[in-house]
């Protein structure tokens, strides 16, 4: 576990009571339990929710029905370049 620091929370009746069960339930001390919930819900925090989801598909999906606004020669070309610039130390001279 580490460096253990002391902490004080109020909970409602309802939350602790939950922790109790279930630390009882799976044999773990009430710390370990909040331990592992804080981690699941750390690790699903940075997720996005189903709508803000749904939003951003629908801008995605609204760019690429929009019509092409450069040949695509064009873009090929700008790509190779670009490539060919990082591969090359960017746009530094050779003289530098």
């Amino acid at each position: 576990m580490g460096d253990a620091i002391k902490m004080t929370f109020t909970l409602d009746r309802e939350t602790a009571d939950r922790i109790d069960k279930t630390a009882r339930r799976l044999g773990l001390p009430k710390s370990g339990v909040v331990r592992e919930a804080v981690a699941e819900y750390a690790a699903r925090a940075g997720r996005l929710g189903e709508a803000e989801r749904l939003r951003m598909l629908r801008v995605l999906d609204g760019v690429i029905r929009r019509p092409a606004t450069r040949p695509q020669a064009d873009v090929e070309r700008e790509i190779t370049e670009v490539r060919t610039a990082r591969r090359t130390g960017g746009r530094r001279s050779r003289d530098e």
